[in-house]
């Protein structure tokens, strides 16, 4: 599955040929809007904005980033998922909406299937890290658990939020491994990467990106990472699964969606735009800093993703018994 998501769909000359400004002249209003369940500035919406200015010049129309923040990018997909499916409203949202809220809350304003795949756009792995709190001679993952296990009271594991997917990872980990992590959410990796550096929590899973600047200068320490290979971003730092658990095995992924009611044909349309959008150069440099990948796919090799990354989230699910809202 890993090597068709990262093939570079082809899109026949009919689909390209229908993808022209005059060929949407009559389908598109003036603004096109790509709906980001964050607030402005973060990551993910100013990777919206930049694809948002690359589509503009493909269509010939303004398409803008409408910011409905809440609820942990829940919000988005309620604010989005009525609308018309004519290819004036898009979402771009990370994979957790979708693959992991469906199993931890017991009530959720929406259904996976009131989305409909376009593309993904970017992916990244999340990290494993260690800083001043845990001794020089913690060099693996297998060391930070024996020197958990001997230290319980020491034992602590920061996390950007209570059911995010690196909150899973790290409390799944404490499962498998039998150590006495005690996990504790922040409201973002930023105040938690603090703390890890200050000493005050002896670990931390988070993005690859918030750790790659302190990994260079020394200050913490990469033990594991989450992806099903080693990141290009830290080629040294093996994997989860190189170490022994091969059920930490996810990529995050950020996607486009159109509202579930669209049709396959409006999704090729769309995910044709995408690609052309994706594949520029300076795209992919952006997110170079935070340790991210631009990829586009198809429809149904995006549909692939969420079905198959679903049933890893519920495992991990299964194994941590956590609900977000019990």
């Amino acid at each position: 599955m890993d090597r068709r998501l990262f093939t570079q769909a082809s899109v026949s000359a009919a689909i390209v040929a229908a993808l022209t400004p005059q060929a949407f002249a009559q389908a598109i209003p003036d603004q096109v809007r790509i709906v980001v369940g964050f607030p402005p500035g973060g990551p993910t919406d100013t990777f919206a904005r930049r694809i948002a200015q690359k589509v503009t010049g493909t269509l010939g129309t303004a398409v803008v980033v409408d910011n409905k923040p809440g609820a942990g990018g829940q919000f988005g997909i309620l604010n989005m998922k009525d609308s018309p499916a004519d290819g004036t409203v898009y979402l771009f949202t990370p994979a957790s909406m979708l693959i992991l809220f469906p199993h931890t809350f017991a009530k959720l304003g929406y259904k996976v299937d009131d989305v409909a795949s376009v593309s993904t756009g970017i992916y990244m792995p999340h990290g494993f890290g260690v800083g001043p709190a845990v001794p020089e001679s913690v060099k693996t993952l297998k060391d930070f658990i024996v020197w958990a296990k001997a230290n319980p009271d020491k034992a602590s594991v920061g996390n950007p939020g209570a059911g995010s997917m690196p909150h899973m990872l790290s409390a799944t980990l404490a499962k498998l491994s039998g150590a006495p992590l005690n996990n504790i959410p922040f409201q973002g990796s930023g105040p938690g990467i603090a703390q890890l550096l200050g000493g005050q929590i002896s670990a931390m899973s988070s993005p690859l990106g918030d750790y790659l600047p302190h990994v260079a200068t020394g200050k913490l320490r990469l033990l594991a990472m989450s992806g099903a290979a080693r990141s290009p971003f830290a080629p040294n730092v093996p994997t989860y699964k190189e170490q022994g658990f091969p059920d930490l095995v996810f990529r995050e992924w950020f996607g486009f969606f159109l509202p579930g009611k669209a049709t396959m044909v409006q999704r090729e349309k769309a995910a044709a735009i995408f690609k052309v959008a994706l594949a520029q150069p300076d795209v992919a440099e952006s997110v170079k800093q935070f340790a991210m990948e631009v990829v586009s796919s198809t429809p149904q090799q995006l549909a692939e993703q969420i079905k198959a990354d679903t049933a890893v989230a519920g495992k991990m699910v299964q194994i941590t018994g956590f609900k977000a809202d019990s």
